[in-house]
């Protein structure tokens, strides 16, 4: 081994036996910590009654959960650079995960016979749900594997507000990695246009026939998946008793179910409903290759209703209470 670089491992690992020539240092990566993390990597949560933590805590508070509420809308949080790295990343996985999930789920409406679009799937009524409950099911597994570790893998808004909601990131993280998500899927869908050639289609998810179904029922549906989708989620990826069980690796996995489960069994039961939503940056970026409908504001406000019901059902029994351990 060279005296040059016996002096750099010297310096940057000193624990090294620099007597043995095989030596080979090891580059530890650094992940910031916080509570809201998709995936059972929970493990990387600090102990907020640490007091040798205080220091992180002051500069990322959703390090660790259940912050109070000058902590959570801790505006200096804006100011910091890694959140915005995490935020564009964010943009990148849910524009990926917008645009594959939506392309695997494209279908062109039948036309009635006085030529209008009828708004329901030319593939048989199960088979269409289905195929889009596996496709997202396996994608969004391996979506969460990918940027888990960087970003958190929300790659969905109803996510990010439900985390927000029981406490587990701050304001600030909330605001840009939903504009991260945002713009995401509104790339996604400028990619689905010029790659599908037409704005003549439908999404699973994304499409409801008002003549079918009242924007009222289509919200409710919407209300009732979402928090159906929060608690599983938050059960098998966030929640830190089961992610002791679960681990870093099945929990993905089984997030990934749960969403693809959720979206296929919302799907097929009542005609002129295509499926819930579940993710309004995916359905945001349908609308811009497609056109906006007069009910795209139920998904948002769908998803924003049950995360904030998600949270106070954890106000009242947080999963991270140390007092049921």
């Amino acid at each position: 081994m060279s005296s040059a670089l016996r002096d750099s491992l010297r310096r940057r690992r000193p624990d090294y036996d620099l007597s043995q020539d095989v030596a080979i240092p090891r580059l530890t990566p650094v992940i910031q910590p916080f509570a809201g993390r998709v995936g059972g990597n929970q493990g990387l949560v600090v102990d907020r009654s640490n007091p040798e933590n205080a220091e992180l805590l002051k500069k990322v508070p959703d390090a660790a959960p259940l912050m109070t509420l000058s902590e959570g809308f801790d505006l200096r949080g804006f100011w910091d650079v890694d959140l915005w790295r995490f935020g564009f990343i964010e943009c990148i996985g849910t524009m990926l995960n917008a645009f594959v999930t939506a392309w695997i789920s494209i279908q062109k409406p039948f036309t009635s016979s006085t030529g209008s679009s009828a708004g329901v799937f030319s593939t048989p009524v199960f088979l269409g749900p289905l195929f889009g409950g596996i496709g997202n099911w396996l994608f969004l597994t391996l979506f969460i594997f990918t940027f888990s570790n960087v970003s958190g893998s929300h790659l969905n808004p109803t996510i990010t507000l439900a985390t927000f909601f029981a406490r587990l990131i701050s304001f600030p993280r909330m605001v840009i990695y939903l504009l991260g998500q945002t713009l995401g899927g509104a790339l996604a869908g400028f990619m689905l246009q010029s790659a599908y050639g037409s704005r003549d289609f439908t999404v699973g998810g994304c499409n409801v026939d008002l003549q079918l179904v009242p924007v009222a029922d289509a919200f409710l549906l919407e209300f009732i998946f979402c928090l159906l989708l929060l608690f599983l989620s938050f059960g098998v990826g966030l929640d830190p008793r089961q992610g002791q069980i679960y681990g870093a690796a099945l929990s993905p996995f089984l997030v990934g179910m749960t969403l693809g489960v959720t979206s296929w069994g919302s799907g097929f039961t009542r005609n002129g409903y295509s499926g819930a939503c579940l993710n309004p940056a995916r359905c945001f970026g349908v609308y811009v290759a497609t056109s906006f409908p007069s009910y795209h504001w139920a998904h948002w406000v769908g998803s924003f209703v049950a995360s904030v019901g998600h949270g106070i059902v954890y106000l009242v029994a947080p999963p991270w209470d140390h007092r049921a351990t």
